[in-house]
């Protein structure tokens, strides 16, 4: 360094730390974040109990099962839709919400009673055709005859045969995991009856539906449950063009949807068919 200049002057900074909002420090914002989920369970709560009773027990579903339920709508499909507008959101549907919660319990329903029947060809020793439809009205149970493969009565007869009945006791176990109200109908085919005098087709498949529901009863199916047995004669014929063709001899059990008020008229839409010769 030189004698005229002296010497460098050093700069010494010192930087103060500054803690933003005193002595609270951030305390507040677990506060404000407390606030914010105690009003959201509040105004959750109001909703719920605002809700219809079918939707409750559709949210409840999802709480007491949520892996079967999320399984259920792996396919994309919300179970709570909620329509929106330019400012206004729209309350969902119950009906929606009901049908598709009760579509996807069908589906899984229908999928295990195909796959115990298609296991159990050794068991029945025979051949069965079942088929399993979903319905815009609920879900559609047929055996049905195919005059190759397992009869399940013998011709005017309504006693029914031990391989039908062990073909209705795996369906009933399954039939057994849902709540819906169930329809049993015997259908004939238009052979003219020469059991008895007055005795018809409408007696005989009367009386083939309550050797069905007798069955079912005995596999476990509440009684409460059964809220209808028909004998439909053959009038509503599987193959109209052969009336007396086997396969419109057969048992059909239904279960109508939990919202279905009026009488069924069972109407196919966005069917899903489930077949299994056994």
């Amino acid at each position: 360094m030189s004698a005229k200049g002296g010497a460098k002057k050093i700069v010494i900074v010192r930087k103060k730390k500054v803690h933003g909002g005193g002595h609270h420090g951030g305390s507040w914002k677990v506060a404000y974040a407390d606030f914010v989920t105690a009003m959201m369970a509040f105004f959750m709560v109001m909703w719920i109990l605002g809700m219809d009773e079918n939707l409750r027990k559709a949210i409840e579903g999802y709480f007491s099962n949520p892996v079967g339920y999320k399984k259920g709508y792996s396919a994309g499909v919300s179970p709570i839709s909620v329509g929106t507008s330019p400012g206004k959101v729209q309350q969902p549907s119950v009906k929606l919400i009901v049908r598709n919660f009760e579509t996807k319990r069908f589906k899984g329903v229908a999928d295990r009673i195909s796959h115990k029947l298609e296991g159990a060809e050794q068991l029945l020793g025979g051949r069965i055709k079942v088929e399993i439809v979903v319905t815009q009205d609920g879900l559609r149970i047929e055996l049905i005859e195919t005059g190759s493969g397992i009869t399940f009565f013998s011709p005017g007869s309504a006693v029914m045969k031990p391989k039908a009945a062990i073909a209705l006791d795996l369906i009933a176990a399954e039939l057994g995991e849902l709540r819906n109200p169930i329809i049993v109908e015997g259908h004939t085919d238009a052979s003219p009856m020469n059991v008895a005098p007055g005795y018809s087709n409408w007696e005989l498949s009367a009386d083939r539906a309550n050797a069905a529901r007798r069955v079912l009863e005995a596999a476990g199916i509440p009684r409460e449950r059964i809220v209808g047995v028909r004998g439909m004669a053959d009038r509503d014929l599987r193959n109209r063009d052969d009336p007396t063709s086997p396969e419109n001899r057969r048992i059909s059990i239904f279960l109508p949807f939990s919202d279905t008020v009026r009488e069924p008229m069972d109407t196919p839409a966005d069917t899903l068919v489930k077949t299994a010769a056994i």
